[in-house]
């Protein structure tokens, strides 16, 4: 999680590395390329089509390097929806600092976005927000937190109950290689709450990255059995110097979702998972 700052617009903003772009332009390229499918769902008597974002920061960023000033993730999503005619019925956004979250939601209501802004960590939040959808909608969620014990497991369950949902999903590949060896050591770790009961499927005496990559396709198992198919197609974002940060991954019950977001991910030769 980057620092705040004094943004330029008056309002708080966050640092980020120059990543953050690319990994705002795929959530926009998929966002505008679902746009006709979104907007099937929208209008007086439908259903509706939202956006969620959990971890949703002040919505304004500026890049440590080019000193660059960026849309964060949640404003640019809905200036895309916008641009391609088919704006979000509602704009759900949590996040755990209340500074960061209001600021992102002034941001969106000075665009005109229809925010509803949860309180709480998004293990807390997530609740709240699957009981105000229309059971019928079109939901997309953006799961972008900073680390794996953010992405708690039970956040993806109370989503996976929805019956039309579309989950673009952070996996932070820095923390599993950094720290996968202290996670599966520790009596309680991160790994327990990204992907429980691992312990009983996952050997911790093994070499790292075989370690790394058996935590890893347990969660997937795990997301597969909630009837939410995490895609094969995942982009690696990579830092100045190469290094590895995070995966993208799309998770879905529908094949639409996942021919969109190899589309807008343009994958050539990225399903491979590197650990």
């Amino acid at each position: 999680m980057g620092k705040l700052i004094d943004g330029d617009d008056g309002l708080p903003a966050e640092e980020v590395g120059v990543w953050a772009k690319e990994k705002h332009d795929y959530l926009c390229r998929y966002i505008d390329i679902s746009r006709s499918t979104r907007a099937k769902y929208l209008g007086p008597g439908k259903a509706g089509a939202t956006y969620i974002d959990l971890f949703c920061g002040p919505g304004r960023c500026k890049v440590r390097d080019s000193e660059e000033w960026i849309d964060g993730g949640v404003v640019a999503a809905w200036k895309k929806s916008q641009e391609g005619g088919s704006p979000f019925s509602q704009v759900f956004i949590g996040d755990l600092e209340t500074q960061r979250r209001d600021a992102a939601a002034t941001r969106l209501r000075q665009l005109g976005a229809p925010v509803v802004e949860i309180d709480g960590a998004a293990i807390q939040s997530v609740q709240q927000v699957v009981t105000q959808l229309n059971p019928y909608g079109l939901h997309f969620a953006f799961l972008d937190p900073f680390d794996l014990a953010a992405l708690n497991f039970d956040i993806i369950v109370a989503l996976s109950r929805l019956t039309r949902i579309d989950m673009l999903v952070h996996i932070s590949q820095m923390d599993l290689q950094r720290n996968a060896v202290s996670y599966a050591t520790s009596e309680e770790s991160a790994f327990d709450t990204f992907a429980p009961g691992w312990r009983e499927k996952v050997a911790v005496v093994q070499a790292q990255q075989t370690l790394r990559q058996q935590v890893f396709q347990y969660w997937r198992d795990k997301v597969v059995d909630l009837g939410v198919w995490p895609s094969t197609d995942m982009r690696l974002l990579t830092g100045g110097k190469n290094q590895p940060l995070y995966w993208l991954l799309m998770a879905a019950k529908h094949p639409l979702p996942h021919k969109f977001w190899s589309t807008a991910s343009n994958i050539e030769g990225q399903g491979k998972f590197e650990f």
